[in-house]
């Protein structure tokens, strides 16, 4: 076989490969977001993580991609690898949201909502960032750099969430009429961990297989800096996070320490290529400190989030989107206000799209559950599977 062929096999099998790691984020998510909800509420976030993965990647097949990128085709590798990289991202987006009303909302809304972010509205932010770029030439053409989506994904699907909770609202007994919050614990801590490792895991497949190509000696060392730079950002958010919990009160707590992780994640997947080995730690431990203020502000606003995912994702994408223009910025291509208008015009994008939608379909179909399903749980209503059934379900 000839040079050309070599890579291309390489590459194919790459990206195959990226997108096998990237798929262990769909049990990743669901291990997560099961192990932080009520048992009585496990079968239905198990069903609506299985559902998404499902009901977005056909979309995504049917209508997503075409929008997104146009024909399918590539030169490097398999069009068919390439297809099924990118179509490994889009229920991403459904998670975040998804996880953040547990509890509360029903699956068929969530289904319809999936289909409409899947096949339009996610792929046309990557048609603007990724794609063929409708807004080339336009006053809103962006020039933001965003390697494997801390705006284009995980922000996009935090302004999502930040749209449901404003339409479906908080779970009841959340907060109390003083103003003051109920904490409702997480109902299996493994889970919770196992999730955190499984997402953390995919992390390496999202941003090193965003890379594009390992066929050569420059492309494998950008990859294999991309993954390291990506693992450096978590432990710094896990470490900072656990000594500032340490410090404050004296306890290590599980829970906030795994978000912080994950917030340091989110956050250097804007740019894992463009920065020294050192910048990551700066970059992840912001992060991780970031999820720790971001989630008592959010509920003071009574934006009830059971698993975190506005602090993750929404806040971190943004500042990990941020961070390019501040520590990758070459004045030409990447500048800090080209990043800038890139996350305040997806926001706008996103948020306003999703709240639109939201209310439509809340209008035809109810998102949120009875007061009496929500109380017995959604398990029984919606799935008629009971995770624990042996289990006394705590109202």
């Amino acid at each position: 076989m000839d040079s050309t062929t070599v890579s291309y096999v390489i590459d194919t099998f790459f990206t195959l490969f990226a997108m096998t790691l990237i798929i262990f984020m769909v049990p990743g998510f669901a291990m997560l977001e099961a192990g932080l909800v009520r048992t009585k509420n496990v079968s239905s976030v198990l069903m609506v993580n299985t559902m998404i993965y499902a009901i977005a990647s056909m979309a995504f097949l049917l209508f997503g991609y075409s929008i997104a990128f146009g024909d399918f085709g590539s030169d490097t590798m398999s069009a068919w690898a390439a297809f099924l990289f990118q179509m490994a991202f889009v229920g991403k987006v459904v998670n975040i949201m998804s996880g953040g009303v547990s509890e509360r909302a029903r699956v068929l809304p969530l289904a319809l909502f999936t289909i409409i972010m899947a096949s339009v509205l996610y792929p046309v932010i990557v048609n603007w960032t990724w794609g063929s770029n409708m807004l080339s030439g336009t006053l809103f053409e962006l020039s933001m750099y965003d390697l494997a989506g801390s705006t284009v994904i995980h922000s996009t699907g935090g302004w999502a969430l930040l749209a449901a909770i404003m339409v479906i609202g908080a779970r009841r007994g959340r907060y109390t009429n003083e103003g003051g919050v109920k904490v409702i614990p997480a109902s299996n801590i493994p889970l919770v961990t196992l999730g955190a490792f499984l997402l953390w895991i995919g992390w390496f497949g999202f941003n090193g297989g965003s890379v594009g190509s390992i066929a050569s000696k420059e492309s494998a060392n950008a990859v294999a800096l991309t993954i390291m730079n990506t693992n450096t950002a978590g432990l710094s958010g896990a470490i900072v996070v656990g000594a500032f919990m340490y410090f404050m009160y004296k306890k290590l707590d599980i829970t906030m320490i795994l978000n912080g992780a994950l917030g340091g994640l989110v956050a250097i997947t804007a740019g894992p290529d463009l920065y020294t080995i050192y910048q990551p730690i700066l970059i992840g431990g912001i992060g991780g400190i970031l999820v720790v203020f971001a989630v008592p502000f959010f509920d003071k606003l009574k934006l009830d989030d059971p698993v975190g995912a506005l602090s993750v994702h929404l806040v971190n994408g943004i500042w990990g989107t941020l961070a390019v223009g501040i520590f990758a910025s070459n004045g030409e291509e990447i500048t800090f206000l080209g990043q800038l208008k890139g996350v305040i015009e997806i926001g706008l994008f996103s948020f306003s799209s999703s709240l639109i939608i939201l209310m439509i379909i809340n209008k035809i179909f109810a998102l949120r559950a009875s007061k009496d399903e929500e109380m017995q749980g959604l398990d029984v209503e919606e799935c008629g599977v009971e995770a624990y059934p042996e289990f006394k379900r705590a109202f």
